[in-house]
């Protein structure tokens, strides 16, 4: 993946007060490689203190939700806790978490399972074979999972790939599609709209409600969504009972 940082501004990070039962700790005011790094960082140490009264926390692309019981514990002393957290060291160069896994997905780029591939090769002014090759070796990191359940925002991807949205709405994108926009890419968890490009299609499902763990994948895992034919494409999908499409996976070392 791209390691190219952002300075942080100097009013980051902030603390806030997010409703009744509710802190948000963020990194900064737009994705960056530093600030997603950040929030993952201080997330996995905030559910390492096992804090009482804290229920549950989620990374957003720059930021950290707590969800606490405020008859436990208060907002003063929540947020106090935070910022004794904060304190303890410069997240936005802090390692990432460990349990981290690198996912190879086989992906079939272009053909009618995704057919705006040659549209966001030309906006990105490359030919058809270097927008496959470029994409099909980009190393990218899950910055956070959200709109859907299980559902991935990955990068960040080249500069080339600072693409605007779509201005009208694809109809719908199936299970396991690959878009992309503004430099990331969405892993689609089921049907739906969108007004990303469909570059890639891959039998992955990122939702597996009949498992013991339905949400595949973790923020901070990364993935990397390899060229395959058509003909690969099918037999995996037609073969496959674990929802892997056949990919593979390995530990990536702290």
């Amino acid at each position: 993946m791209n390691n190219t940082r952002s300075q942080p501004s100097s009013c980051f990070p902030v603390v806030r007060i997010a409703g009744v039962n509710g802190m948000l700790v963020s990194f900064g005011d737009r994705l960056t490689e530093a600030s997603n790094r950040a929030a993952l960082a201080f997330r996995a140490a905030l559910e390492e203190r096992r804090i009482e009264g804290i229920g549950e926390t989620a990374t957003s692309l720059a930021s950290v939700f707590t969800r606490f019981d405020p008859l436990v514990i208060s907002h003063r002393r929540i947020e106090g806790l935070l910022r004794d957290l904060l304190a303890t060291r410069d997240w936005y160069s802090a390692p990432l978490p460990a349990g981290r896994r690198l996912w190879r997905v086989p992906t079939v780029y272009g053909t009618d399972l995704a057919p705006q591939l040659d549209e966001a090769a030309e906006a990105a002014g490359l030919d058809r074979d270097e927008a496959i090759e470029r994409l099909g070796t980009s190393r990218v990191r899950v910055l956070t999972i959200g709109f859907a359940p299980g559902q991935p925002y990955l990068g960040p991807l080249g500069p080339e790939w600072n693409l605007p949205r779509l201005q009208e709405l694809t109809p719908m994108v199936p299970r396991g599609a690959l878009v992309l926009a503004i430099s990331q890419f969405v892993l689609f968890a089921g049907p739906t709209p969108t007004g990303w490009r469909h570059v890639g299609q891959t039998a992955f499902r990122c939702f597996r409600p009949e498992s013991d763990a339905p949400i595949a994948l973790r923020p901070g895992d990364e993935m990397i969504f390899e060229p395959v034919d058509r003909a690969t494409y099918d037999r995996l999908s037609a073969s496959d009972a674990t929802g892997d499409g056949g990919a593979t996976r390995t530990e990536i070392a702290p």
